[in-house]
C-alpha cells in the first residue's frame, strides 16, 4: 500500500513524497481510512511508529474539504491536546509540514512563556489549534479561545496526561467541547485508566492496534550493565569513549540528578545539556536545537521533558536510573530505532533496582542482555538503608516554661468564675472551666491639672485688625470690628 491508495489531496500527495515518504507505517494505513470516514478512533501503537501523521494527514484533508468562506472568521475547528511543550512544537511543526500546500493554519499554545504573542495568533484565526492542558484552561477562562466550534478533538499521549496528572485538566477541556465532534486518542499504552476514559469520551470508536502495546523495537540492541550506584557516573564515560555513539540520550528519574549527570560529564570533558521542568522554555529550545544540530553530543533528560525529542538517526539512549514504571522504560529506548534506523538502549543497574528490572522484562516478555566484561561490576549486594530523618530545630531558642523569669506585670490572682445551676451534674461537670489568671488593672500616673486659659485684652483704644492674644501665647483669629 502507498500514500496514493489512500485517496488523499494532490496538495497533501506533493507535501508526503517531498518529505520522503511513500509507504504509510502500520498505524497509518490503519488509522487514516475511518478518520477520514469521520469515525472516532483509539490508536495504540509502539513509540516511533509515525502516530503524529496518522492523525495530521486525515484532520488536515477534511478541514479543506468542509472550509468556510473566506470572508467569515475562522473558528478554531480542530484541537490536539498533547502533555509537553516539546511534543506541542513537534506536533505543530507537522502539521505546518503536511499543511504546506493548503490554506489551513494552525498554532501552538503552552505555558512557561508569555501569552501575549499567542493571543494574538489566535486573534488572527485558527483552524487547528495544538495546545498543553494548563495554558488551553487558562485563556479559556481569560475568554480569548471558544472551543464550542470544534469538530475533530485529539487526545495524543493519553497514558502520559494520567502519569502527569493532567487528567483533570483534560475532563475540564472535554467538558468545554461540543457533544457532536470526531475524537481521536492516542497512546503508546493503554492502562486501564486510559480505557475507562475513552468509554467515556468515545462513541463506537474503531480500535488501531498494530503492534502488542508496550513492545519493544525489534531494531533497538538492548544492554543491560549491573553497577553500583556510586560507579554509574563512572561507567557512562567509558561509554562515552565509543565515538561512534554520536548522538546519546541520558535519562534520569529526577531533575536534580539530570543537572548532577551534566556535571560529571562536564569534569570529563563531554558536552552535555539537561532539559526538564525546571528549565525555562528558551532553555529548553536552546539545548534541543544543540543536541540535534550536533553542537552538543549528549542531552539529559527527564521522562515528562523526553515526550517529543523526535531527533532522527539517534545514536543511543542510556538509562542512568531505571524507571519505577516498565511502561517508562518503552517510551525511553523508543526514541531511537526511529523510522526503521537502528538505535542502541543501555541500562544501568544497581541492587536497589533490581525489582524495577524484574517488572520490565515481565512487561517486554524478554530478558535484557548482562553485559559482564565492564570495569565497575555490582559489588555492593544489599539495598542501601534509607537515613534517618533529621528532627527538625526548634523554631527559637526559648527556655522552658519553669525555668522563665517571673512576670513583671504585677501579681497574678487566681478567679473562679460562678458556674450556674444546672439540673443534669453530668452537664453541670462539662460547665466548669479551669481558672483563669487575670491581672488587675494598674492605676493610670497623676496628671498636671491643666491651667486655666485668661482672655487679655488691651487697653489701647479698638482699632481695625488688632487681634486677642492668651495667656499661653496663641493668638485668635477673629478680627474685631471698631466700636462706635
Amino acid at each position: 500500500m502507498t500514500f496514493h491508495n489512500l485517496q488523499l489531496l494532490p496538495q497533501l500527495l506533493k507535501a508526503v513524497e517531498e518529505l520522503g515518504y511513500a509507504v504509510p507505517s502500520p498505524i497509518q494505513a490503519e488509522a487514516i481510512p475511518p478518520v477520514l470516514a469521520g469515525r472516532d478512533l483509539i490508536g495504540c501503537a509502539q513509540t516511533g511508529t509515525g502516530k503524529t501523521a496518522a492523525f495530521a494527514i486525515p484532520i488536515l484533508q477534511r478541514l479543506y474539504q468542509s472550509r468556510s468562506p473566506q470572508n467569515r472568521r475562522r473558528p478554531i475547528r480542530a484541537l490536539v491536546l498533547t502533555p509537553t511543550r516539546e511534543l506541542a512544537l513537534q506536533i505543530k511543526e507537522s502539521f505546518d509540514q503536511f499543511g504546506k500546500y493548503l490554506p489551513i493554519r494552525q498554532t501552538v499554545i503552552f505555558g512557561g512563556v508569555g501569552q501575549a504573542p499567542q493571543v494574538e495568533a489566535l486573534q488572527k484565526g485558527v483552524d487547528v489549534l495544538v495546545a498543553t492542558p494548563g495554558r488551553l484552561n487558562d485563556l479559556c477562562s481569560q475568554g480569548h479561545i471558544d472551543l464550542r466550534g470544534i469538530e475533530t478533538f485529539v487526545l495524543d499521549e493519553a497514558d502520559r496526561m494520567l502519569d502527569m496528572g493532567f487528567i483533570h485538566d483534560v475532563r475540564k477541556v472535554i467538558a468545554r467541547l461540543p457533544e457532536k465532534r470526531q475524537t481521536l486518542l492516542f497512546s503508546a499504552t493503554m492502562p486501564q485508566e486510559i480505557a475507562e476514559l475513552s468509554r467515556k469520551i468515545l462513541q463506537n470508536p474503531v480500535r488501531a492496534e498494530v503492534a502488542p502495546q508496550s513492545s519493544t523495537v525489534d531494531a533497538i540492541e538492548q544492554r543491560l550493565y549491573q553497577v553500583d550506584k556510586g560507579n554509574k557516573k563512572f561507567l557512562l564515560q567509558h561509554i562515552l569513549q565509543d565515538q561512534s555513539l554520536d548522538s546519546v540520550l541520558v535519562f534520569t528519574n529526577t531533575k536534580h540528578g539530570a543537572d548532577r549527570v551534566v556535571k560529571e560529564l562536564g569534569r570529563g570533558g563531554v558536552a552535555a545539556m539537561a532539559i526538564h521542568g525546571n528549565k525555562s522554555q528558551s532553555a529548553r529550545v536552546r539545548a534541543l536545537d544543540s543536541f540535534k544540530s550536533g553542537e552538543i553530543r549528549v542531552l539529559v533528560a527527564t521522562d515528562i521533558a523526553a515526550r517529543g525529542i523526535d531527533v532522527n538517526e539517534l545514536a543511543a539512549v542510556v538509562n542512568y536510573e531505571l524507571p519505577n514504571v516498565p511502561e517508562t522504560y518503552v517510551h525511553r529506548i523508543g526514541r531511537t530505532g526511529r523510522a526503521g534506523h537502528s538505535g542502541i538502549a543501555v541500562s544501568f543497574c544497581n541492587f536497589d533496582e533490581l525489582a524495577y528490572l524484574k517488572d520490565i522484562e515481565k512487561l517486554i516478555r524478554k530478558k535484557i542482555p548482562v553485559v559482564e566484561d565492564h570495569p565497575w561490576p555490582m559489588e555492593i549486594l544489599e539495598l542501601t538503608p534509607k537515613s534517618p530523618r533529621t528532627p527538625r530545630p526548634p523554631r527559637r531558642d526559648r527556655p522552658a516554661r519553669s525555668e522563665r523569669a517571673p512576670s513583671l506585670r504585677g501579681p497574678e490572682i487566681l478567679v473562679r468564675k460562678p458556674v450556674p445551676a444546672v439540673l443534669d451534674p453530668q452537664k453541670a461537670a462539662k460547665s466548669r472551666k479551669t481558672p483563669q489568671t487575670v491581672t488587675p488593672p494598674q492605676p493610670l500616673p497623676l496628671q498636671e491639672p491643666a491651667k486655666p486659659l485668661v482672655r487679655r485684652v488691651s487697653s489701647d483704644p479698638p482699632r481695625l485688625g488688632r487681634v486677642a492674644a492668651f495667656s499661653d501665647g496663641r493668638r485668635s483669629s477673629r478680627k474685631r470690628k471698631p466700636q462706635g
